[in-house]
């Protein structure tokens, strides 16, 4: 790969789309990003020479079997919604540049193992990856190929890349009148923000997200998590089952589109209802209580040696539980509302006189909703998180072992099983070309072209 690629790539295709910016930003040095990926992935480029990484699994997955899905995804919107098709039995096709996609050289946290990416890791399991270089008519040649055969195409490259390259959603239906297309992008595919970088803190803050909470005289505060993200690949994700459903009935596809600002609304459906029919939500309080519209008790409490959350318990049991008889003088049904500060002031004095270990027993005494509040370290250790099986553990042949986040839905009591670990750049695409009709001896010129990129043997 060479550094003129990896500039084309970052030029081309990593801008106001999904959750990056017009060009990524800049980097640290003050240089446009795609000058700061010439050098992530030359450093990273040797990240995904490894073994055949298809898993045997005796458990069958049925609910998508049969639908294949092209995936022309990158970043964390696109390849999250292809993901949970994928778990849950699709035949994903990830359809890489030349550079391959973005997530394999960066991670948050600089989080890489072995050389491997957990941001790809993390977003592109059980699917198979084919690397073409779409400038090239015979690579269009092939997508057009396989775009006749497909159930959906799912794309989050920015405005108006694909429909250059031929592969706009027009384009696409009048060769599968069935295929079901999915667009996931930024702020939809028309409108006077259709050109703004579309990431999902910029998107928490657009949206009134991050007005929420925080205390009196606090900043706005965002998420700490890409939220905004992981539910519109959800939408994304509904959107293309409900399409597939409608086709069995109607025979025909859909556009499918699902957008960062209308899921950072969505998520945001009972505030911002509130407003709409009743005007501005109550103030931001001081200590901050956990939304602007909930009653009292409703927030994260101080303990004497840490913090509890507690949440919508009748004022009665809260005066018994916190042993203050003058808390049960908030006896009116509205005061919970309407006297939410006086009461949220009061249990947060009160809760600092005793450690979160005696709250917690006294509390489940008194049937008080209430939480711990954790760290990661906490999180990792939960009983109940172990239970429902959510973190799972992987051997990579490169990275060892690597724990990941399991699908998050259970079918039957269980969660789909992972099939394929994350491909390596390529490393199907000598199967995709056969399976399509392509003889050895031709995917050979198409590799030697630079028009299909294929993973080398690996001693």
């Amino acid at each position: 790969m060479t550094r003129d690629s990896i500039r084309r790539f970052a030029e081309n295709q990593i801008a106001p789309r999904s959750e990056q910016h017009p060009k990524l930003l800049e980097s640290a040095e003050g240089r446009p990003a795609h000058d700061h990926l010439v050098e992530l992935f030359a450093q990273r480029k040797q990240s995904c020479r490894r073994p055949n990484l298809e898993i045997t699994s005796d458990q069958e997955v049925s609910m998508l079997k049969g639908i294949k899905v092209l995936s022309f995804t990158h970043f964390l919107q696109g390849p999250a919604a292809v993901q949970m098709l994928a778990d849950a039995g699709a035949d994903v096709i990830k359809i890489e540049p030349p550079g391959g996609a973005f997530e394999r050289g960066w991670s948050g946290l600089d989080a890489f193992k072995e050389g491997v990416s957990i941001f790809f890791l993390l977003g592109n399991r059980n699917q198979r990856s084919l690397s073409l270089d779409l400038r090239n008519e015979k690579a269009k040649k092939i997508v057009l190929h396989m775009v006749r055969e497909a159930d959906v195409l799912v794309e989050n490259y920015r405005p108006g890349v694909l429909e250059r390259l031929g592969f706009g959603y027009a384009d696409m239906k009048a060769v599968n009148p069935r295929l079901v297309y999915c667009s996931c992008s930024g702020y939809g595919s028309s409108g006077p923000y259709l050109k703004r970088p579309g990431q999902d803190m910029l998107l928490q803050a657009m949206s009134g997200m991050t007005m929420l909470t925080g205390g009196a005289d606090a900043p706005p505060t965002p998420v700490g998590s890409a939220i905004v993200d992981q539910h519109a690949a959800a939408l994304a994700a509904f959107g293309v089952v409900s399409a597939l459903l409608s086709r069995q009935l109607t025979g025909r596809g859909a556009l499918v589109e699902s957008n960062l600002l209308n899921a950072a609304l969505d998520l945001q459906i009972e505030p911002f209802t509130y407003y709409l029919n009743k005007g501005r939500l109550w103030a931001r309080t001081d200590p901050p209580l956990g939304s602007r519209f909930h009653p009292a008790p409703y927030g994260i409490y101080r303990t004497a040696d840490g913090w509890i959350a507690i949440s919508l318990t009748p004022i009665s049991q809260m005066a018994a539980a916190l042993d203050y008889p003058p808390l049960a003088a908030f006896n009116d049904l509205k005061d919970p509302m309407r006297r939410r500060d006086e009461i949220h002031h009061i249990i947060y004095e009160r809760v600092q006189t005793r450690k979160t270990a005696e709250w917690i027993q006294i509390f489940d005494a008194h049937n008080i909703w209430h939480a711990p509040v954790n760290d990661y370290e906490e999180v990792e250790t939960d009983p109940q998180v172990a239970h429902n099986k959510m973190i799972m553990t992987v051997e990579h042949p490169q990275a060892g072992e690597v724990r990941l986040l399991a699908h998050p839905v259970r079918y039957d009591g269980e969660a789909p099983p992972l099939r394929r670990l994350p491909p390596r750049q390529g490393e199907h695409t000598r199967e995709i070309l056969s399976e399509l009709g392509y003889a050895a001896d031709e995917i050979d010129a198409l590799r030697d072209g630079g028009i299909a990129i294929t993973e080398k043997a690996v001693p």
